[in-house]
């Protein structure tokens, strides 16, 4: 099991520490640091955003810069198993900030049904806004389920503290409210080791929580028109998405774990495409597009690329608002077509 950080982080800091170096796994994650760091520093990203998480190894130049990070932010080991792996290994002890793990963190049950609303109904799903559905770590004493339960997934609680959330959709990041909870998180943890920047790290945070909220009221008026709208993407990963948002999503060629799909999944989503009951179909650069192709095949439906990690966005403190921002408005351009 990988090693876990607060406990470590907050105990004890040299009274003048050098700001530490940073490396983060995918790219939405380095947006988080980078704006929580500021003009302190840059933090370094493992996982390419052109490659995916869920099965990308380490390169040599990667672990290396994994090994001399004084902090890790990462997702957890259920998004990228081998870099858990790595980090169990060749990390530095307690440098790992799992950002899945973190109270507060809103969980999503991952998705396992071919499709997950009904073809002939419109708008069928309020997912935004179900704060009593959410859940956090320290609401739970005992790894148990919560009794809440959504139309198309369920939450699951956990306790803090470095579990495995095994059945939870790992793309917790494009939940916005996640996002905005991290980065509290994340200015703690640079400030337990950096304390002379503490005040900075905490502005820092408070500043991009700021943008992030700018950024939420602009994709929510982008998005307003194409609410009624049905989409199908190519992995489930927009989850956390759709329930910020409030869309509703068909299905999803492959499961969230992006293992490729059988042979009668993609004949049961062809037959609901054949209904013309999608607005869009979205692929996603880092996956084989001819399984759109054969998805799509005499449906008729627009296709259009979405990136849930952002791979043609320029990196830095900015990079998370543009995601959100982006993502929404190439949601909204499909659905126009």
């Amino acid at each position: 099991m990988y090693r876990s950080l607060l406990p470590a982080l907050l105990l004890a800091s040299p009274a003048f520490a050098e700001v530490p170096k940073v490396v983060t796994d995918i790219a939405p994650v380095q947006g988080l640091v980078a704006s929580v760091m500021g003009d302190l520093g840059t933090p370094d990203l493992l996982i390419p955003a052109s490659a995916s998480p869920h099965s990308h190894a380490l390169k040599p130049s990667e672990a290396r810069a994994l090994q001399q990070a004084d902090l890790v932010f990462w997702i957890g080991e259920e998004l990228s198993p081998d870099l858990a792996r790595k980090i169990d290994s060749i990390a530095q002890a307690g440098s790992a900030v799992s950002l899945f793990d973190l109270p507060g963190t809103r969980h999503l049950a991952a998705r396992d049904d071919v499709l997950f609303a009904e073809p002939g109904a419109q708008g069928d799903h309020d997912h935004g806004g179900h704060d009593e559905e959410a859940h956090d770590h320290d609401a739970h004493d005992d790894h148990g389920h919560d009794d809440h339960a959504h139309e198309d997934h369920h939450d699951h609680g956990h306790e803090a503290g470095g579990h495995h959330h095994e059945g939870d959709d790992p793309h917790a990041w494009l939940s916005v409210d996640n996002a905005a909870t991290w980065l509290t998180a994340i200015a703690e943890s640079l400030a337990a080791q950096d304390p002379e920047n503490a005040q900075t790290y905490a502005a820092n945070a408070e500043a991009a929580q700021a943008r992030i909220a700018e950024a939420r009221a602009a994709a929510e008026a982008t998005l307003a028109p194409v609410k009624d709208n049905h989409f199908v993407v190519f992995h489930d990963a927009f989850q956390y998405y759709e329930d910020s948002f409030g869309l509703t999503v068909l299905g999803a060629i492959s499961l969230s774990d992006a293992t490729t799909p059988s042979p009668a999944r993609l004949d049961a989503l062809r037959d609901a495409l054949s209904g013309a009951a999608a607005a869009c179909v979205f692929a996603e650069p880092q996956f084989d597009p001819r399984l759109i192709a054969a998805v799509t095949e005499g449906a008729g439906t627009p296709v259009a690329e979405i990136d849930p990690l952002g791979a043609t966005l320029e990196p830095g403190p900015g990079f998370y608002p543009a995601l959100i921002e982006d993502m929404a408005q190439r949601i909204a351009d499909c659905a126009a077509q």
